[in-house]
């Protein structure tokens, strides 16, 4: 089956804390998109996920009475028919782990005997542990539930009539442990408050022998800030007039790159001996240049086991010696340890 390269648009949204992402499934038929992992909780057949043509109505209202009001365009579909009951397929996105975030789609039920369903999953860990909203025609109800370590819950949610072959809109929004779900733009229950997934990846879902399709799907959120970017931040909030300061890692190769620095451009920038010197060794690099010292130090998880390097560029002051440089980035090193205890903290 020919590969569909996945492609989105990446839109920075009027709040500087805010983003956006909004799904385009081509124009061809017959294509499986990337950036995407078809999986399956339950039992059965693996799920048939790829595009097909299909009329879809426009989001805008048409500038007049003879504008086309609808357009054949390419849809993301589900169009496997294993009927066995315990089947469910789903579609994540890879690109992006979300945690305050309202993902929307529309959705059109085609057909299936045993079940006509299609729903959302979100907070998606692996395919034993995520949350979903479903909508279903034959059963003609709306239902959230959750699936931790391959345990479902007792599914919630009204029951509400949907017909099949045409399109509508679902949409769950996650804020901490409240949760949100929309039905053809209405809130459809009260809000659900969950601990068991404070993040996670987004997707598709139907059941058994449905075949759905879904379309202009977007998500707006709020991005993650990694573990180790946390950590410049922290130390630039104290010490403003720091010139520069990246952390670096090991890389597979037993190279390092860059994780995390004042300017986000330099993230993964490869690294030198000098940072690979204080990771593997604990060696503590000093420089000065042009009124500048430069000074690389290994970064301690609680054990005291060196798990990265980090470089502290300082301006100098007359007079200044190597030590008095040292001891200026180890107090602002101490400042990151205190808020990372391990390698796996400044994986997040």
């Amino acid at each position: 089956m020919r590969m569909l390269s996945w492609l989105f648009v990446t839109v920075v949204a009027l709040s500087v804390s805010g983003a956006e992402l909004r799904f385009n499934f081509g124009d061809a038929a017959g294509l499986t998109p990337t950036n995407f992992t078809a999986s399956l909780f339950g039992t059965g057949q693996a799920p048939v996920w790829q595009t097909v043509l299909d009329e879809v109505p426009s989001l805008l209202a048409p500038l007049t009475d003879k504008a086309p009001n609808v357009t054949k365009r390419s849809v993301l579909a589900q169009t496997g028919t294993d009927a066995t009951d315990e089947h469910f397929p789903l579609f994540i996105y890879n690109g992006e782990v979300f945690r305050d975030f309202k993902f929307t789609t529309r959705f059109k039920i085609v057909s299936g005997v045993t079940e006509q369903m299609a729903g959302l999953a979100f907070r998606f860990q692996n395919a034993s542990n995520f949350y979903v909203v479903r909508v279903s025609a034959l059963g003609r109800n709306i239902r959230f539930y959750k699936v931790v370590n391959g345990q479902r819950s007792d599914p919630l949610g009204p029951n509400i009539d949907i017909t099949t072959g045409t399109w509508h809109s679902l949409a769950v929004q996650c804020e901490g442990n409240q949760i949100n779900l929309w039905l053809d733009d209405r809130l459809v229950m009260p809000t659900l408050g969950d601990n068991s997934f404070a993040e996670g990846k987004v997707g598709f879902w139907t059941k058994s022998d449905s075949v759905s399709y879904f379309a202009d799907a977007g998500i707006t959120y709020t991005p993650r800030i990694p573990a180790a970017q946390t950590l410049v931040n922290a130390v630039l909030e104290k010490q403003p007039r720091i010139v520069d300061l990246r952390i670096y890692t090991l890389t597979t190769n037993n190279a390092t790159k860059v994780i995390a620095s004042k300017e986000l451009a330099h993230v993964g920038l490869p690294g030198t001996e000098v940072e690979l010197a204080a990771i593997e060794s604990g060696t503590i690099s000093y420089g000065k240049d042009n009124g500048e010292v430069l000074v690389t130090l290994p970064l301690h998880d609680r054990n005291g086991d060196d798990i990265a390097a980090v470089r502290f560029r300082l301006k100098s002051f007359f007079g200044e010696t190597q030590d008095n440089a040292v001891n200026r980035a180890r107090l602002l090193l101490k400042v990151m340890q205190s808020l990372c205890s391990s390698a796996e903290d400044l994986r997040k």
